[in-house]
Order: C-alpha cells, then structure tokens, then sequence
C-alpha cells in the first residue's frame, strides 16, 4: 500500500515520495476549456486548497532550468491528451499563500508579511541580475527582499513583482494566492479588523483589478470575498463556493475516490463508518467526503475521531454559542438532534456582521463546513436555504464546544457521570454533580438572566445524550409548557422531565423546588411521553439561587 500524504501540501513531495494521491489534475483541463481572469474557489479548512493550488503551480510554472512535466505522468490530465500537455511549463507564475500569517497583534502580523514577502522576493532574485529594470525599480526590490519596506511599500509587492515578472518573461503572469482570508479572520477575532482590511484591501486590489501584467488569478480561502470590503469594483471574479457548487469536486474526495482509496488501503468493510463519520458535505449536488479526516482515519487503521475537530479552534461555534436566545437555543438543539434549521444565505458576508445577524453567521458557518445545505426554495425573491449539521464528527465539535463553554474545569466524563445519575433516578448524585458545575460556572456567566442561565446549562449538558434520547425545550405538553423534556429512542428507557425555578433567596430553595415539581403534574407534562408509549417518566423540580440548587 501506498504511504497517505497527510499534513503534505506540496504536489510534487506527494508524486516524488510515491505518497496516494487522488488524482484531481482533471480539474486543470476544466480549468483550461472555461477560466476567466480571477477564479475564488471557497472551501472549509484542511480540505486540500493548498495542495490543489500546488499541483496547479506545478502544471504551469515554467520554473528556470526545471521540468515538471514528470509529475504528471500517467495522470488523468495527461491521457486528456497533448492539447492540455502542451499548456503545461509554459507561464510564469507566482504562487503565495497566507495560511501562516496568524497573530493576534497588528504589530506582529505586519512583521509577518514583511517576512513573507521577504522570502517570496528571493524566490525570483535572478531579477536582479539581468538589464532593463530602473534604478528606482531595484531600490524598491531590495527593500522588500531586506525585509525593510514600510507597511504602504508592502502594498505594492504583489503588483510590482508581477510587472517586473512579465517584463522579462515577455508573457502575462499567473497568480496563486492560498488562504487569502485567514489574516482577516485572525484580525476579526482578535480585535485589528479595521487595520487588517484597509492593507488587504491595497494589497490584493492592484494585483487582480485591471492588471495587464496578470494573465488569470486562482485564489482560495474559506470565505468568498465581500466586494464592498475588499474588491471594490472587481468585475473580473468568478466565484466557486459551497453554496453554487461549481467545481464542486476538485476539493474534497467523491463518494467514488472514497470507494477505490479504502479498497486500496484494504479496509472496504470501513466504509459505512466513514460515511457515518466523515460523508454529508453537499457542494451544491456533489456528495463530498472531509479528506483530511478521511486520510486520518486510514493511518489510524480504521478508528473513527473528531480529526478534523483537532486541527485548529472553533471560534466561529463560539459566536453561536454566544448568541444564546431561546429561538437559537431551539435551533442549536434540533442540529445536534439531526434536525434542519432555516436561513437566508448572503456569501457577501463579512465577519463583523456575525455577532449581530444570525443569517450571516449561518452563512459563515456553511462556508466554514459546520454546516450542510439540505435543500433550497424560491421565496418571493430570496432563497431560503435547509440547513443541518453534514456528520457524526462535526456533531461531536459541537457537542464539545459546548460542553467546554458551559463547562469549564470538568470532563466530559464527570459530565456523562451526572447526566447518567440524572437517567437513572439518582436525585442526590446529580445534585452534587450539579451543584459542583454551577461552582465552576455561576462565577465565569451572568446569572442575572435568572431561570434562562440555568435552562441554558441544563441544555447544553443534555447534549451527552444525544442521539441515545430526544431533548425537546419549552414545548407544550398537557395544560403548559415545560422548561426540558428527554424522550427515550429505544424501548425500556425512561424519559425526564425538568422544571426549573429561579429562587429569590436561599432560603426560598426547598420551596421553589417543590413549586417546580408540583407545576410536573398539575399542567399534565407527562401527557406527551404516554402518547409516545413511554410508561416510566422521571420528573424533577429544580430550584437554584446563585451558586446553589436544591432538587426534588
């Protein structure tokens, strides 16, 4: 069997170490037959955008005293024909990616673009060393080669060293730009979105808007760039996203690419679990498996984990998590639930809409691959979008998010353990195990909002459960609406339900308590599991004031 190119984002590293490589070079002839001058191609993280730009470089660079042409033997681009071969070696190209530059001060991210553009203005020295170029062009180059430039000197680099390219090249220049969008991610998380911008917008602007040194542009990132805020006026964009599928599988492995990588790992009987795991991505109709996690889960011969969940933070879940009303508190627990919610999507969204308009936050969130589209529908004049969460290992990343927000210093296991006391009718158990969260808890969130910050915890721990129990919140039942209620999927187990009393002071406790579990049976809350055919319920009435709760 072939070695798995995991973590290996240089094209030629994968064909020359004899690495399995899912041969995608057909998206070079597609490419070919119908590009225009900039193509943005959006998809989550680790889904192999660098390595696809890297096979692109290789296929049209025609590097100095190079020959990449060997690369490419026996691939599906090769037996396209000579028509396409004859394209390959025969450009100048730049390739630069951003994916490194994360910091969390301006400061230092300025550094690290004087650093990188440093590194990239080596790679082409050889243009100093031939007539043609003013002396002002030369002094220009060697400050961006020293590291010296000004910030505003920096915002040229790209156009510059694209203009001196085709200058001694005699023929327009192509432009790789990986991972456009993580600088501004990391600035709008860390507070310099402004400042971000504003160089981004003078950076890239003059390398793809009416530039006669460029002959076409690729460029990735997780989100589609919003005009308004970065491309004012580019006209020339043609946009490959998540949402219109486009070139939906020149990134990301295809059901079928599944079928032949697991037969050649000689793991064909994995194949449900991957799909169970790893499947679910929809690039417009395209059914796309998370080839990161994909490629894990054979090096680890067949055991299935979050790998995707471990590659990097989730900050985006954390600005859901944030926006914790009951409309999303509902919507949060059907995703987990396998349920669909519904949303506008708006690809020109930009981050700081996030924290204030949940339809852009959804947006992000399908962009970013923590959500799928399921189906779509004409309304009036705006698509209304179905949207769930695509598999078992994304439902896992949210799942600990937010057990990790809501509970902070305990394990998941400390909070299986009370969530099972809470099943199995161990009033006293899940007190303490409860009482000691709220220890950890009540201090780090606001527990003004009374009854909502205490339904809120309880929710997010009922999570565990899912999907061996269907949680269902403020749903009406009988003559009211209880505050939690968890069905049982499986015959034999018991249902719950929770009524939650916020006390006005410790010595109100007891007797809110059992206010709460008196409300149980006189609205008729257990009507609802007996139309289910659920025969055993377990009912309790929680009363909590400040840090302390008492349960009935």
């Amino acid at each position: 069997m072939q070695g798995l190119p995991i973590g290996i984002d240089d094209f030629a590293k994968v064909r020359e170490g004899n690495y399995y490589f899912v041969d995608k070079t057909l998206a070079i002839r597609d490419f070919l037959d119908n590009h225009g001058e900039v193509l943005l191609l959006t998809r989550p993280r680790r889904f192999g955008k660098t390595l696809f730009l890297s096979m692109f470089y290789y296929f049209f660079a025609a590097d100095l005293e190079q020959d990449y042409r060997k690369l490419f033997r026996g691939l599906a681009i090769e037996r396209a024909g000579e028509r396409y071969m004859a394209e390959q070696g025969k450009r100048p190209v730049l390739f630069l990616s951003l994916k490194d530059v994360r910091h969390r001060t301006w400061s230092d991210m300025v550094e690290k673009f004087r650093f990188l553009l440093s590194d990239l203005y080596d790679q082409y020295a050889y243009l100093m060393e031939v007539p043609g170029f003013s002396r002002a062009e030369r002094r220009y180059f060697q400050r961006i080669h020293d590291g010296l430039a000004s910030p505003v000197e920096m915002e040229e680099a790209l156009r510059r060293l694209m203009d001196m390219m085709k200058r001694y090249h005699q023929q327009p220049v192509v432009l790789l730009l990986d991972e456009y969008d993580i600088p501004v991610q990391q600035a709008w998380e860390h507070g310099f979105y402004d400042e971000c911008m504003a160089f981004m917008r003078n950076f890239l602007n003059p390398a793809l808007k009416t530039n006669p040194s460029l002959d076409f542009a690729v460029v990735t990132g997780v989100l589609r760039i919003a005009k308004e805020s970065i491309f004012s006026g580019l006209n020339n964009l043609e946009v490959s996203s998540v949402i219109n599928g486009t070139y939906a599988d020149w990134i990301g492995f295809t059901p079928e690419e599944v079928r032949v990588l697991a037969r050649a790992q000689q793991q064909d009987k994995a194949l449900p679990v991957l799909r169970d795991w790893y499947d679910g991505y929809c690039f417009g109709s395209q059914e796309i498996y998370n080839p990161w996690s994909v490629l894990c889960f054979f090096k680890a011969q067949g055991q299935p984990q979050p790998y995707w969940g471990h590659t990097s933070g989730n900050v985006l879940l954390g600005e859901l998590l944030k926006q914790t009303d009951s409309v999303q508190e509902d919507n949060l627990l059907r995703l987990i639930q396998g349920e669909c919610v519904t949303a506008v999507l708006t690809e020109n969204t930009i981050y700081p809409e996030v924290t204030d308009n949940p339809d852009a936050l959804y947006t992000i969130l399908v962009l970013a691959g923590y959500l799928k589209i399921v189906s779509r529908r004409l309304v009036i004049d705006t698509w209304v979008y179905v949207l769930a969460i695509p598999n078992r290992e994304v439902r896992s990343i949210y799942r600990n998010e937010i057990l990790s927000r809501l509970s902070p210093g305990r394990t998941t296991s400390y909070l299986m353990t009370t969530m099972e006391s809470l099943m199995a009718g161990n009033g006293t158990a899940f007190t303490k195990g409860l009482q000691d969260i709220l220890m950890k808890v009540a201090s780090v969130y606001d527990t003004a909002n009374r009854e909502s910050f205490y339904h809120g915890l309880l929710l997010g721990m009922t999570t565990l459960l899912v999907p061996e129990y269907e949680v269902k919140s403020n749903r009406e039942s009988g003559l009211g609406r209880y505050d939690l209620a968890i069905y049982p999927t499986h015959e034999g187990q018991c249902g719950v339900i929770l009524e939650f009393k916020a006390a006005g002071s410790s010595d109100e406790l007891l007797k809110k308590a059992q206010e709460a579990r008196r409300q149980i049976d006189e609205k008729g809350y257990e009507t609802d599991f007996k139309a289910r055919g659920v025969t055993k319920v377990l009912k309790y009435g929680i009363a909590f004031y400040g840090k302390r709760v008492v349960l009935v």
